[in-house]
């Protein structure tokens, strides 16, 4: 068994990304600053998962300054200087994500959503719109086709373009962070009460199409008032 698995099976708890992302970012801050720790393949293989899931794990390592990828030859993956701010992000990642800390992500994700939102009346460009709408038209086709997971899941995507916004590098960090939690550990989707879920989607949707356009006209009022109705209910 290689080190990378044997740093894998330590926390079962995790998903698979969230294994290799641990096990691979505990081996980059073990690393001197610029050390290559081998090709992607050769780790992919350690690691012993699926390439999906491997390119996920450096998507999450890359966000949080942990590993700097290389192409070419002598390329690769390779030990990076995490700043404070990814050393924060990779905090929040390495949390057991036992069902209490899933849903204090989501409480602490709602108490930020109303700072971003301020952020993103004040910053957001025209492309950026263009990519919450994007994730809007994914969500309304997985609502179309009755997928409620991939639904959330674009949903937290439209959330992230939200963020992204935000010229304030902490509270971006901490929230993709979350995000990336809850994420992980979402396995499904189940009705809220004793609403139909088709119903409940239909409405999260609207109310998320009324948040980007209101984004977009600036309309700060609309704006507050939507993302409050959007964190007293439950996503």
């Amino acid at each position: 068994m290689t080190d990378l698995a044997q740093r894998m099976m330590m926390d079962a708890s995790l998903s698979r990304t969230e294994q290799a992302a641990l096990a691979i970012g505990q081996l980059a801050e073990q690393a001197q600053h610029g050390a290559r720790l081998g090709t992607k393949k050769e780790l992919q293989e350690q690691c012993g998962v699926a390439k999906g899931t491997f390119n996920e794990a450096l998507r999450i390592l890359q966000s949080r300054g942990v590993i700097t990828v290389r192409s070419g030859p002598g390329g690769g993956l390779f030990a990076a200087s995490p700043t404070p701010i990814a050393r924060l992000g990779n905090s929040i990642l390495s949390l057991d994500a036992a069902e209490g800390d899933v849903a204090d992500a989501v409480r602490i994700r709602d108490a930020l959503d109303p700072l971003l939102i301020e952020d993103a009346l004040d910053h957001s460009s025209a492309v950026d719109i263009t990519r919450m709408r994007t994730a809007l038209d994914v969500m309304r086709q997985s609502a179309d086709a009755g997928d409620a997971t991939e639904f959330v899941r674009a949903n937290w995507e439209l959330h992230a373009a939200i963020a992204r916004v935000s010229p304030n590098a902490i509270l971006k960090s901490i929230y993709l962070s979350l995000l990336d939690l809850i994420e992980s550990h979402t396995v499904s989707v189940e009705p809220v009460g004793d609403r139909p879920l088709p119903e409940y989607i239909a409405e999260r949707q609207q109310l998320h199409v009324d948040l980007v356009d209101a984004l977009d006209r600036r309309d700060r009022d609309a704006a507050l008032r939507l993302i409050h109705a959007h964190n007293t209910t439950q996503t």
